[in-house]
């Protein structure tokens, strides 16, 4: 059987999405494997055009995510099953914008999920894990290369994936930094002393030529960059690299929960929240599109008000109610 009119309708739609919209290579590998998985479902359904698609089979193929196993044997996670749904309407939106007749987007409901839990540091927790890496004992320039990257993560509330493709050639005199975010969007970062001035000094251990801020220093690394010297084909710490790094050091300090470059980044939006910052400056720093992302740090603040009501408010008066002594005139 050929390539049905939805199959490529989806091709038109991936390649709307790099040319247009400028989304990274990443974002449209991911709708890529989404839609072509609900493509192939409607092939067995027997339905190849947009103009056939409705919420019936909308609620079958959901149906079908909901039994669906991965690899290991377990059902998909509800946030999962959500990617597909979103890569479904951002593709019938891009036919009603070219006025191909199918399904409203609006109809496709996503599954509810259960309140996002944020894991963030405070405390001794974050000064600790701050401090890490030069109380380990490995080579001076990973010393100085891995606290670089835990400050410029609580300094600036980066992505992973914006902190990997840092180049070395950052104008450290500033202390702000404008970084490429999802969707391509521009937004300004600010660098605190301390990420500055690690920075720096990780730098003047930097004999090579790779133009990317971080990079390994192992052997394997080391040998690698001798190779592609020539080729000028460098490469940087890959994101999967830096969550090893981050959790390496939670796990030398004895924290026992999970923590990522996301708990950083969650650290640093928190941070600001309980210092006062207003939750749309936030959300400018963390590049959030809808301000609907960054409340989910508003539980956070809602506790810490309900603290400093408790330690403020009527501190005058006595802690429990008095009870009404005087007796009723007959």
């Amino acid at each position: 059987m050929g390539r049905t009119k939805i199959e490529n309708q989806i091709t038109n739609f991936l390649e709307d999405l790099e040319v247009t919209k400028g989304r990274t290579s990443r974002t449209i590998r991911n709708y890529d494997f989404y839609l072509r998985r609900f493509a192939s479902w409607l092939k067995e359904q027997k339905v190849n055009s947009p103009d056939k698609l409705n919420l019936e089979l909308i609620r079958k193929y959901r149906l079908w995510l909901n039994r669906l196993r991965d690899n290991k044997k377990e059902i998909l996670q509800k946030s999962t099953q959500n990617y597909h749904l979103i890569a479904i309407r951002s593709f019938l939106k891009y036919l009603a914008k070219h006025d191909i007749e199918s399904l409203v987007p609006e109809k496709v409901e996503l599954a509810r999920l259960p309140e996002r839990q944020v894991a963030f540091l405070e405390g001794s927790d974050l000064d600790s894990i701050l401090e890490a890496p030069l109380k380990t004992d490995t080579k001076k320039v990973i010393k100085f290369r891995d606290k670089a990257i835990l400050e410029l993560f609580f300094s600036t509330g980066m992505r992973v994936s914006e902190l990997a493709g840092l180049q070395r050639d950052i104008n450290l005199k500033k202390d702000e930094l404008s970084i490429r975010g999802k969707g391509g969007k521009i937004r300004v970062v600010f660098i605190s002393k301390q990420a500055r001035y690690w920075i720096t000094e990780y730098l003047k251990l930097r004999k090579d030529k790779n133009p990317f801020l971080f990079i390994g220093h192992d052997k394997a690394a080391e040998a690698r960059d001798k190779e592609v010297i020539e080729a000028k084909d460098y490469i940087g710490l890959t994101p999967r690299s830096i969550e090893r790094t981050v959790q390496k050091y939670a796990k030398i300090i004895g924290i026992n929960k999970k923590v990522t470059p996301h708990t950083l980044r969650h650290s640093f939006a928190t941070d600001l929240l309980m210092n006062g910052a207003d939750i749309r400056s936030v959300q400018s720093m963390l590049g959030h599109s809808s301000i609907n992302t960054t409340q989910i740090y508003t539980h956070i603040t809602d506790q810490q008000l309900r603290d400093v009501h408790s330690a403020f408010h009527g501190t005058r008066r006595d802690s429990k109610p008095k009870k009404n002594t005087k007796k009723k005139k007959r």
